[in-house]
């Protein structure tokens, strides 16, 4: 099982009313959230671990989780508020305007021990900033180092992030130091260190111990660097572009899958991925992330909207 942790929130995307005027659609997202939703509609083990309030966007959430296929056994249902977010969408990049005070994301406690089909664990996004839960997501992935393979896409929020950036840079850079796989934006990289090239902050986190470092380009597609200096490049597929609103989110979930029908199910599996492996996850993760930039929210495709990857063991995919 995939399992994607982090924060779940209600994305407030622009939209029209009948007699023309704006308004805003409220939708199930937050990336850890979508990760998860990714998953599950492919068809391959997925599951969500975090904080939801109990409050009804909560009860939305939970259920559009178990809509998408995804095991919500790791939840933990708190009596505080849910996060809400205002989507821009005039920029280039989705702009995001966050409302979270005392929100349950941020005060996600472990309880539950992962399971031994737990294969995957996924993190990033919000849910890196605040703590107390911060920390704990930060722990959790230290314990669980070498027992699974752990994946982080930090999603950086800068406006979020303001005011807290010495302890949210300190965590992150703990988390990057323990991942098996990176998957990181180019205007993140931007922000994280604007004196190194991609290439180079690459290689440093290969060194440090990561197996698979993915960056992003948005329409200049990606570039994944592997141990022994193996890159491999993907171009972006055409699109008939909507909005970009959960299109990293997509490309981060159908990459994890991907990997896993490439038969990387532990750390050492992944450590010894081919390149062709890489390729196939890489054009899987292009091709749902074209779809989700097709329609309007981050509303990735289902399994039956795809091409799914085949294992390089001659193995079939996911039942």
């Amino acid at each position: 099982m995939i399992v994607s942790s982090g924060e779940a929130l209600i994305d407030f995307v622009p939209a029209k009313t009948a007699s023309g005027e704006s308004a805003y659609v409220g939708r199930p997202g937050g990336s850890p959230f979508n990760v998860a939703v990714t998953v599950g509609r492919l068809g391959f083990a997925a599951g969500f671990l975090g904080g939801v309030s109990t409050d009804f966007f909560g009860t939305q959430l939970l259920t559009a989780l178990h809509k998408s296929n995804v095991d919500t056994r790791y939840v933990k249902r708190l009596d505080r508020p849910s996060t809400l977010a205002f989507v821009n969408l005039e920029s280039v990049e989705p702009e995001y305007t966050f409302y979270d005070s005392e929100a349950a994301h941020k005060f996600w406690t472990p309880s539950l021990a992962l399971a031994g089909d737990v294969t995957t664990l996924h993190f990033g996004s919000l849910s890196l900033i605040d703590e107390p839960a911060a920390d704990h997501f930060a722990e959790l992935m230290a314990r669980e180092k070498g027992r699974r393979i752990l994946s982080l896409d930090p999603n950086i929020r800068p406006t979020v992030v303001r005011g807290k950036e010495t302890a949210y840079r300190a965590r992150l850079a703990a988390m990057l130091g323990l991942a098996d796989i990176v998957k990181i934006s180019g205007a993140d990289l931007q922000w994280l260190d604007p004196l190194h090239t991609p290439a180079e902050i690459a290689g440093v986190w290969i060194a440090g111990g990561a197996a698979l470092v993915v960056i992003t380009a948005g329409a200049d597609g990606s570039t994944a660097y592997a141990r022994d200096g193996r890159v491999v490049r993907r171009p972006a597929l055409p699109i008939a572009l909507v909005d970009t609103v959960g299109a990293g989110d997509s490309f981060m979930g159908a990459l994890l899958a991907g990997l896993e029908a490439g038969g990387a199910t532990t750390p050492a599996q992944l450590a010894q991925v081919d390149d062709a492996a890489i390729e196939a996850a890489l054009a899987f993760a292009a091709e749902v992330s074209a779809i989700t930039c097709s329609r309007a929210g981050a509303d990735p495709p289902w399994r039956d909207e795809v091409t799914l990857p085949v294992r390089t063991s001659g193995e079939k995919g996911p039942s």
